[in-house]
C-alpha cells in the first residue's frame, strides 16, 4: 500500500504542476490586463469618471450573461472525451449561446433594459443612454467567449495549456494595437469604445482557440471505451448546477455597482471600484486555475497539490500590499492606467482593502475543486448565497454609516462576502470528516492574514 503511494506521488511532481499550471494562470493574467488596457483607455476621456462609469456598469451586466458562457470551458474539460461527448458539448453550446442572446437583445433594445438599468442598477439618466450603448456592444462578445471556452475546454482536457496563453497573448497585441488607434485619433469619448476594444480582441482569441481546438477534436476517438458520456442531458444534469452556482455569484459586481450608485459622488465610487477592482483582478488572475489543479491532480498526490497552492496563494496578496501601500502603486495607477487627483487617490484607497479578498479567493477555488471532483457542487450554491448576503449586509451597513466612503465600501464588503464564502466551505469540508488538515491551516492562514490587515 505503501509503495502504491509512493508511486503515486512521484507521478505528480511540482515540475509537473508547474507546467500545467503556468500557461492557465499567465494567460488569465493576461486577460485582466486586456480590462486594465481598457480602463487606462477610457481613463483619457474628457470626462473619464462619466465614460468609464457607464463601462463599468455595462460590464457588470456582461458579466452575468458571460458566465454562463465561460462555465462551458469547466464543463468541456471534464466531459468532452471522444467524437460523441464533443458533439453532444457543442449542441448544448449552441442552446446556450442562442438563449443568451435571445435575452441581451431583449435588455438592450427595449424598455425592459432601460428599467433594469435605471431602477435596479441605479444608473442616472445622464449615464443611462452610455451605459445601454456600451452593453449593445458587449452582448456580442459573449458569444466569442463562449465559443472561446468551448474549445479551450477541450485543449485544458488533452494538456496543452500553451493555447490558451498563445491565444490570450494574440488577444493582448490586437487590443492594444486598437487601442493605439483610439487614442491617437482621439475617439475616446463614450463607454462603447471600450466594449468594441474588448469585441475584437474576444474575436481574435475565439478565433485562435477554434483553430487549435479543431485540430484536437478530429485527433478524438470516435466513442472512447468505458467514457459515460452518450446523452445530452447528461451534459446539462453537470452544466445547471455550475449555472445556478455561478449565476448567484455573478449578481455580486451589479449590487456593487448600484449602491456606490447612491453614494454622494456616484462616478468617483463606481470609477475607482472599476480601477481598483481591475488591477485585484491582474493579481488574482494568477490564482483563478488552481480549481483545475485540484481536478487534475489532487487524487494522485493530495499532499503535492496543497504545497503547490499555499506557495502560489500568498503572491496576490503580497503584491497588492506593495501596490496599496508603497509609491509603486500611486506610480502605476497614475502613469500606466492614467488616472489622477480625486479619482486616482481613491482607487488607492479602495485597493488597501482589497488584502483580505486575495487572501481568500486562492483557498475559495482550491475548496471548489475538491468539491468538484466530489460531485458535490450544490454545496458552492450554498457558499455563494451567504456571500451575496454578507455583502449585501455590508454594503448597506457601510453605505449608510459612511455614504461618502467612496470605492473602498464596494472593496471592504466584497472582502467580507468572499471571507464568509470560504468560512462556509470549510463548513461544509469539515462536515464530512475530512480535510481536516487543510481546513485548519486555511483558517490559520485567515487569521495571519487577519493580523497583518489590522497591524
Amino acid at each position: 500500500m505503501s509503495d502504491q503511494s509512493s508511486e503515486t506521488k512521484q507521478s505528480v511532481n511540482f515540475k509537473t504542476l508547474l507546467f500545467f499550471f503556468i500557461p492557465l494562470g499567465f494567460s488569465a493574467s493576461l486577460v485582466t490586463i486586456s480590462h486594465v488596457i481598457i480602463n487606462s483607455t477610457l481613463a483619457r476621456a474628457p470626462n473619464p469618471a462619466v465614460v468609464i462609469a457607464s463601462y463599468s456598469i455595462a460590464m457588470s451586466l456582461f458579466g452575468i450573461m458571460e458566465r454562463c458562457a465561460v462555465i462551458l470551458r469547466q464543463t468541456c474539460s471534464t466531459l468532452v472525451r471522444d467524437q460523441i461527448s464533443y458533439r453532444l458539448m457543442r449542441n448544448v453550446t449552441v442552446y446556450v449561446l442562442t438563449a443568451i442572446l435571445f435575452l441581451s437583445l431583449v435588455i438592450a433594445y427595449s424598455p425592459i433594459g432601460r428599467s433594469f438599468f435605471s431602477i435596479l442598477l441605479g444608473v442616472s439618466d445622464e449615464m443611462l443612454q452610455p451605459t445601454i450603448e456600451a452593453y449593445r456592444v458587449l452582448m456580442f462578445v459573449t458569444i466569442f467567449s463562449g465559443i472561446r471556452c468551448l474549445y479551450q475546454g477541450v485543449i485544458i482536457s488533452n494538456l496543452k495549456t500553451k493555447w490558451l496563453t498563445i491565444g490570450m497573448m494574440v488577444r493582448l497585441a490586437f487590443m492594444s494595437f486598437i487601442a493605439w488607434i483610439v487614442l491617437a485619433n482621439d475617439w475616446v469619448n463614450h463607454g462603447y469604445v471600450g466594449a468594441y476594444i474588448f469585441l475584437a480582441g474576444m474575436a481574435v482569441e475565439a478565433l485562435v482557440s477554434s483553430l487549435e481546438g479543431r485540430i484536437i477534436v478530429k485527433e478524438l476517438p470516435p466513442k472512447k471505451e468505458k467514457h459515460p458520456i452518450f446523452q445530452q442531458s447528461q451534459i446539462f444534469r453537470f452544466y445547471n448546477p455550475l449555472l445556478i452556482a455561478s449565476l448567484i455569484a455573478v449578481s455580486i459586481p451589479p449590487t456593487i455597482n448600484a449602491v456606490l450608485g447612491w453614494s454622494t459622488k456616484a462616478e468617483i465610487a463606481i470609477a475607482s471600484f472599476a480601477v481598483a477592482i481591475s488591477v485585484v483582478h491582474l493579481l488574482n488572475s494568477i490564482t483563478s486555475y488552481i480549481h483545475q489543479i485540484v481536478i487534475n491532480f489532487y487524487k494522485k498526490d493530495k499532499n503535492q497539490v496543497l504545497r503547490f497552492t499555499i506557495i502560489v496563494s500568498l503572491l496576490p496578496s503580497i503584491l497588492l500590499t506593495v501596490l496599496a501601500y508603497t509609491t509603486v502603486g500611486t506610480w502605476g495607477l497614475e502613469n500606466i492606467i492614467g488616472v489622477s487627483d480625486e479619482l486616482l487617490n481613491q482607487s488607492i484607497l479602495t485597493l488597501r482593502f482589497f488584502v483580505i479578498f486575495t487572501l481568500c479567493f486562492p483557498w475559495v477555488d482550491f475548496c471548489n475543486g475538491i468539491l468538484m471532483i466530489r460531485s458535490q457542487t450544490k454545496v458552492m450554491s450554498f457558499s455563494q448565497i451567504g456571500n451575496v448576503i454578507a455583502t449585501v449586509a455590508a454594503l448597506l451597513i457601510l453605505i449608510y454609516t459612511v455614504p461618502n466612503g467612496g470605492g473602498f465600501i464596494g472593496a471592504l464588503a466584497q472582502s467580507i462576502g468572499f471571507l464568509m464564502e470560504l468560512i462556509i466551505l470549510l463548513y461544509f469540508l469539515n462536515m464530512k470528516g475530512k480535510n481536516a488538515a487543510i481546513s485548519l491551516w486555511l483558517k490559520n492562514n485567515i487569521r495571519r492574514g487577519y493580523r497583518m490587515i489590522k497591524g
